[in-house]
């Protein structure tokens, strides 16, 4: 989620952006995870597999609903209970199937490599730093794996899986000043008190992440308390965390989730590609900000439109020329141009698609050469 607030300080107008990121326990995001191992065990045993799988949590009760047509002979069930086991919930869960196979409405269009579905994707990327990406949306990130890390090596008998954080940046003509606020909501095991949680928090994650915070107003567990957490203070449903998936609210939406979904989907597979896009750009020199926007037809393999944004850092009609040159939009390219077949989709449903250079996407030095040959 994204707060934009505008300040004057020392008569200068200034900007802050605050982004969110969530921990592995919170049910959203164990929902999106139980859905994206299933794709995994499905694409792992048959690449041709059409997986549309969603989840919902409430209690020990777990709902697995969908679409998926597989020559895979995988136990959902069992994924869904190993996905809950090392995310840290403990207790017997009872899953509930309810999955059939793709439409075969869908299917004539998707066997002829057209689009998945109907729909519009965004990708962005920014030059503020290294990973191309909204700062205060990396460093929640970065808050969670730390968390995460230290809840599973250190202090099992303290923290439970539950949680979120968010930052909140100081921005100055677009450019990152100093952290503002930055909030910590950790879930705990009954009767540990704040004096014993806040130092491991301040000492062992936020002094840990290179930058100064002597400023930074610092909120832990605000209420108080949070011992009742997971699926027993809050359902859960994949995709509800899509723009923490994203880019944190800064760069727009096209409204579809990416979890449980294979890549002839173009919900996921565009927004991937529409990504790829905007980072060549802007590694490129071509602008320093770049939102890309694709939209499909359900069944067509070409894009319906195709549009680009720079906020005036750069020439868009320029910029779409070279896109429309160099960039293949078709899912059929997509798939084979990322590799999407052949990654593990598991690892994506916590901290964000982007900003991570392990991935594909991410790796756009030999396209940024590109385009920078044909800048004129």
């Amino acid at each position: 989620m994204l707060l934009f607030l505008y300040i004057r300080r020392k008569g200068k107008m200034k900007k802050i952006i605050t982004c969110e990121s969530v921990f592995r326990g919170h049910p959203d995001k164990v929902c999106d995870q139980i859905s994206d191992a299933i794709l995994d065990a499905c694409l792992e045993q048959d690449k041709n597999s059409r997986v549309a799988i969603e989840c919902a949590i409430k209690d020990d009760m777990v709902w697995l609903f969908g679409e998926i047509s597989t020559t895979a002979k995988v136990d959902y069930t069992r994924v869904a209970k190993k996905v809950l086991r090392e995310v840290g919930y403990e207790g017997e869960s009872y899953i509930l199937e309810k999955i059939s196979k793709q439409s075969n409405d869908i299917a004539l269009g998707v066997d002829k490599d057209g689009a998945g579905d109907q729909g519009v994707m965004f990708g962005y990327a920014e030059d503020n730093n290294s990973n191309f990406m909204p700062y205060p949306l990396m460093l929640a990130h970065e808050i969670s794996r730390k968390m995460e890390f230290l809840r599973k090596e250190k202090y099992p008998h303290i923290f439970g899986s539950d949680g979120k954080c968010q930052v909140s940046a100081i921005y100055d003509n677009d450019s990152f000043i100093a952290i503002d606020t930055i909030v910590v909501s950790i879930q705990t095991k009954e009767n540990v008190p704040l004096k014993i949680i806040e130092p491991i928090i301040v000492n062992e994650v936020l002094n840990t992440l290179g930058i100064c915070l002597e400023s930074t107003k610092i909120l832990i567990n605000p209420t108080g308390a949070f011992v009742v957490g997971g699926s027993y203070a809050d359902s859960g449903l994949t995709g509800r965390k899509i723009i923490v998936d994203t880019y944190g609210g800064v760069a727009r939406h096209g409204g579809g989730a990416f979890s449980g979904k294979d890549p002839s989907k173009v919900d996921r597979s565009g927004a991937l590609y529409c990504r790829y896009i905007a980072k060549a750009i802007v590694k490129a020199q071509l602008a320093k900000k770049c939102e890309v926007n694709v939209a499909y037809s359900i069944g067509i393999a070409e894009p319906v439109s195709i549009s680009v944004n720079s906020f005036g850092t750069g020439n868009d009609e320029y910029i779409l020329k070279l896109i429309k040159e160099n960039f293949d939009f078709r899912p059929a390219n997509i798939k084979k141009e990322l590799n999407l077949l052949n990654i593990k989709y598991y690892p994506l449903a916590c901290y964000g698609a982007f900003g991570r250079n392990e991935y594909p996407w991410e790796q756009v030095d030999e396209k940024a050469k590109i385009l920078q040959a044909q800048k004129t």
